[in-house]
């Protein structure tokens, strides 16, 4: 390679005050000349923390990297980035992704980097990452830190996150005691690495996969495996060729790719948190995505992996059943093969010898899981710019319903009367929580799945329909509306639902919708207030300033590329909030 062609050429070549400060402050770090010989810099942006136990291992990931990168002719530098644990953060990661990515995005851009390794695994670091690298638009190829190993207690298999819901509720029920609960604990997460369920890791690990951004299966290999350290290498070695092909993250992640990744989304019956970082990657890039997509790929998609929630079946199958390429290969004909990967292959290229090896875990075609895909979109007087729901982790009877509402302000008026014995909730009750939105939460945290009520768990009833403008973990399951936009905080319709409004849901026509007549809405409208907002100052007070709502991905305003003018025009979306409006020039 010319060496002219480097970026990092600025940083370290030649002769001058600077370039000799460049060189010498990256001796001492015990470097010796060879590396100002032209060869490429490789930054390889590291989320490892002790915070976030999906990426613990991510040091170990970090330095079979650096052995690829070396092996090609490359000179590795590791640099940390924040890192987004979804168990631990308060009061949600999601609150913080369009922190780290812009954190990915500026030390990329920054830095003498000519390509670069994203090293991602728990929920928000994988999209957040990908924002960062798109925007910074380096040779950029990602690594995820794999699934944990399958949780065993008592002969019996377990899954983070999906089993903890159900555990919790059978305790709550008394179908299981607290000394049975806590010696679960004990079992439930065995080792480093995210869920091994298809939660949100697990989705977007593959989404990254299906858009071609890691090299073919890197997706379920176990975090404990040594597979996991063997593709890093490997993805070590490839960034460097993607640096001397020019292979940047604009040229892999188009529309088509973006199509595809929402075709995987749907067949692995991928987390309903995939829709809103796939819009903000989009968004990113200035390309046309609307949840209108997602329902449309949806009904045309079949779901044919069985893992939980979804399922009954764990990550580690996943892998051994063929991983994601097999995934793919299944339904070859709905992609479009021809887009370009990080490895400089197309996708057909990748997949072409692809092999189910357990049809128990990737169903064929012609028997699959669902006959559609996990997710769909609604819309109606509720939802005027959309919702979504997983319907493959919701009970059928459910899909089409008709209840009182049952409505809770914010989280902590739900948790202090959810299981109040006078609490006026049945079966047929419709649970509705408001402010849990981008604004709301804030950061639109994962409260969206409602327990049910302790009254209920007792008469033996497991779900019950539940709304809200907040998301749901992809480790979670029941008939739960989710994302619902606008939110409650700047007024949407769902601020104005109260206890005993009849709400029907029919996924099937793809509606929700508050039974009150037109005038009664708007009597409501024309009383409403808005809380007081949680933060004056910081990284707070940005994000309420800035953030957008869950149909445009979340993202920054100010971050996104191309947003569509009517939706600039929110002059009254800020006003009502008591703020002032944010300069975005």
């Amino acid at each position: 390679m010319n060496i002219k062609q480097l970026r990092s050429h600025a940083w370290f070549s030649g002769l001058g005050r600077d370039t000799f400060v460049h060189r010498a402050y990256i001796k001492s770090e015990g470097f010796g000349e060879h590396v100002f010989d032209g060869r490429p810099v490789i930054g390889i942006c590291n989320s490892w923390s002790e915070l976030t136990n999906c990426n613990v291992h991510l040091r170990q990931v970090a330095e079979a990297v650096k052995r690829g990168v070396l092996q090609a002719g490359g000179l590795p530098l590791e640099f940390p980035t924040i890192s987004l644990g979804e168990v631990l953060m308060k009061p949600t990661s999601m609150m913080y992704r369009n922190l780290m990515a812009m954190d990915v995005e500026e030390m990329i851009r920054a830095n003498p980097i000519d390509g670069v390794v994203l090293l991602s695994g728990c929920d928000k670091t994988t999209p957040a990452q990908l924002m960062g690298a798109v925007s910074a638009d380096v040779p950029a190829i990602m690594v995820t830190g794999g699934p944990m190993l399958t949780a065993r207690w008592r002969g019996g298999e377990l899954g983070s996150g999906t089993d903890a819901f159900r555990l919790w509720d059978a305790v709550r029920s008394g179908e299981l005691s607290e000394e049975e609960f806590l010696e679960v604990e004990n079992h439930f997460a065995r080792s480093a690495g995210h869920c091994m369920v298809m939660g949100t890791a697990s989705t977007m690990a593959a989404m990254a996969e299906a858009m071609g951004m890691t090299l073919p299966g890197c997706t379920s290999i176990p975090a404990a495996d040594s597979r996991r350290l063997a593709i890093a290498e490997a993805s070590g070695r490839e960034v460097v060729s993607m640096v001397q092909a020019d292979t940047f993250p604009s040229k892999v992640i188009t529309g088509q790719a973006l199509e595809n990744a929402i075709r995987v989304d749907m067949a692995i019956g991928g987390s309903t948190n995939a829709v809103v970082h796939l819009l903000a990657l989009a968004g990113r890039l200035g390309l046309p995505l609307a949840l209108e997509d997602f329902d449309r790929l949806s009904q045309s998609t079949p779901c044919i992996v069985n893992l939980k929630p979804s399922g009954d079946r764990y990550m580690e199958d996943l892998h051994y059943a063929g991983g994601i390429p097999a995934v793919m290969h299944e339904i070859a004909d709905l992609l479009h093969l021809d887009v370009l990967t990080v490895n400089g292959k197309s996708l057909g290229e990748n997949i072409a010898q692809a092999e189910v090896f357990d049809h128990e875990v990737i169903r064929r075609r012609d028997s699959p899981l669902f006959t559609q895909g996990g997710t769909v979109v609604l819309r109606g007087n509720l939802a005027p710019n959309g919702a979504v729901l997983k319907q493959t982790a919701a009970s059928e009877h459910l899909l089409n319903h008709r209840g009182q509402a049952v409505v809770f302000h914010n989280r902590a008026d739900m948790y202090a009367r959810i299981d109040s014995a006078d609490l006026p909730v049945t079966e047929d009750s419709v649970l509705v929580l408001q402010h849990a939105g981008p604004l709301g939460g804030p950061g639109m945290p994962e409260w969206g799945n409602l327990p049910v009520p302790e009254k209920l768990l007792s008469a033996g009833i497991k779900d019950v329909v539940r709304i809200s403008d907040g998301r749901m973990s992809g480790t979670a399951f029941g008939t739960v509306v989710l994302h619902i936009a606008p939110e409650a905080a700047i007024g949407g319709p769902l601020a104005h639902v109260q206890d005993g409004d009849l709400i029907s849901l029919d996924v099937s026509n793809r509606r929700l919708d508050l039974e009150i007549e037109e005038t009664e809405f708007a009597r409501r409208r024309s009383k409403w207030k808005p809380d007081e907002p949680h933060y004056v100052r910081g990284y707070g007070r940005l994000f309420l300033d800035h953030v957008l709502q869950a149909d445009m991905g979340c993202d920054f305003d100010f971050l996104v590329d191309s947003v569509p003018k009517d939706k600039r025009d929110d002059a009254a979306y800020f006003a009502g909030l008591g703020r002032r409006e944010p300069n975005r020039n």
